[in-house]
């Protein structure tokens, strides 16, 4: 093993049991992509923001229309090792919380139920007038019936159900909205430049105070929402670990970075921690 291994190793042994918070990364090797390159930049354009979602009506056609191509193969990701191997260390009480920046579910699929879903999933809609919930692949199913003549047009996926469409598809793209009383619809997801439910942030956040150290692995650490977990360790004196292949937010507050294939950490934990 390597000493980096042997470090991590070490600490999770004398700190058990951890929360650990998740990103982009980890759903990688499942084949979606990820927002940011390991600088922490942009790999794609900026996602749509909550603001211009909820205001213009062209920003949720040009939504819909993109999730309509990108959604049937983010459905189909299962999870990969690495959301496995946190489940097993679940379930032998090293980690005692999951908290994901992921939308796709795949740590519920993998075997952690209780995986607390920090900016919601992909797989709800949400009505923005009357709050009604259903499922996304029954507004697929209606999107589908409502847009008979568009076929595929050949695109890039992008993260998050997304797809880069051409403009000329968008603006003849049909979108569907809510049965109860045909107001717009929206992701039940919390879309950049919106807030984390207050309740879902203290429920995270007792979380990580009754835990005695702080896991962060494939993700940047970018957003508020995620970095507020290593601030609030730091202030009360719970260990930090990043695992993660680039830099991060929290570089500079950890007490452990490993910056490497996470997969490879992910396996070595799972194999010597019992």
């Amino acid at each position: 093993m390597t000493d980096q291994t042997d470090e991590l190793l070490k600490l999770i042994r004398q700190y058990q049991p951890a929360t650990v918070v998740t990103g982009a990364g980890i759903s990688a090797t499942s084949g979606l992509p990820t927002y940011r390159n390991s600088e922490g930049n942009w790999i794609h354009s900026k996602p749509v923001e909550g603001p211009e979602f909820r205001a213009k009506e062209s920003i949720r056609q040009r939504y819909w229309c993109r999730s309509y191509f990108g959604w049937p193969v983010f459905s189909k990701a299962v999870p990969n090792t690495a959301h496995t191997d946190i489940a097993t260390l679940e379930q032998r009480g090293v980690i005692s919380t999951i908290i994901t920046q992921n939308v796709d579910g795949l740590h519920h699929a993998a075997g952690s139920p209780n995986a607390i879903p920090l900016h919601g999933s992909l797989s709800e809609v949400v009505c923005l007038d009357c709050g009604d919930l259903s499922s996304r692949h029954q507004l697929q199913q209606r999107l589908q019936q409502g847009n008979p003549d568009i076929s595929d047009p050949g695109f890039a996926t992008a993260p998050d159900g997304d797809a880069n469409i051409a403009d000329e598809h968008v603006h003849r793209f049909n979108v569907s909205h809510c049965l109860h009383c045909d107001g717009a619809l929206k992701p039940n997801v919390v879309f950049f430049g919106d807030n984390v439910p207050k309740d879902r942030v203290q429920l995270c956040m007792g979380k990580l105070l009754q835990s005695k150290l702080l896991i962060c692995i494939g993700t940047s650490l970018m957003v508020f929402s995620s970095f507020r977990f290593c601030r609030a360790a730091k202030e009360h004196g719970i260990p930090i670990i990043v695992i993660n292949d680039g830099v991060t937010r929290a570089d500079d507050i950890a007490t452990m970075k490993y910056n490497g294939d996470l997969a490879a950490a992910l396996t070595a934990l799972r194999t010597k921690l019992q």
